[in-house]
């Protein structure tokens, strides 16, 4: 069975230009710190703090570029410590989504929709689709064979564009229950 990375996508937020500009200044860009390996999506030099009810996350990292609606993904863990509800849905799902306070050097925002826990997905081009069979939005069950904690994710949702690079992406919560380190490979079950 061919194997694919399983990336560990860490607390983070994608932001509109609106909101980087409220945040950090008028006319200000993001800084690519290093590129992801998603084509085209980078870390940027650019951190925020997520305020919820309870607690602050301090200094989480911005990805760019920047998108048509902010979003604020975290795993349950982080945003339970804030006291905030965050659904698990995919990316861009935020309608009725958990809210937060994004405050950067130069200016607060009120999200009032746009914190989630990210669906555990993975990204295809049409050509990996073609070869394990699969289309877009389909589901299926990933096993991750690490030492002394090997288990399979169920409700991997497949998303497939040219635009993708092959990878599997959990949260911190899913990559230390599996003791994922870089490196780690995944295989459809």
């Amino acid at each position: 069975m061919k194997q694919f990375i399983v990336e560990t996508s860490a607390r983070h937020v994608h932001v509109t230009k609106e909101d980087l500009e409220a945040l950090f200044g008028a006319g200000h860009e993001l800084t690519v710190k290093s590129w992801l390996s998603q084509p085209g999506q980078f870390a940027s030099e650019e951190q925020v703090d997520v305020v919820g009810p309870k607690n602050t996350l301090k200094r989480v990292r911005i990805l760019g570029p920047v998108r048509p609606a902010t979003q604020v993904e975290l795993s349950l863990t982080d945003a339970r410590s804030i006291g905030v509800a965050a659904p698990v849905r995919e990316s861009g799902d935020i309608a009725g989504s958990g809210a937060c306070k994004l405050v950067g050097p130069c200016g607060e925002v009120e999200v009032a929709e746009g914190v989630i826990a990210a669906k555990r997905h993975i990204h295809m081009t049409p050509a990996d689709a073609a070869e394990f069979g699969l289309k877009d939005k389909d589901v299926v069950s990933v096993k991750v064979d690490t030492n002394g904690r090997a288990l399979v994710f169920g409700d991997v949702v497949v998303r497939v564009s040219e635009k993708f690079s092959l990878a599997m992406h959990i949260d911190t919560d899913e990559s230390n229950a599996a003791c994922a380190v870089n490196g780690t490979m995944g295989e459809i079950v």
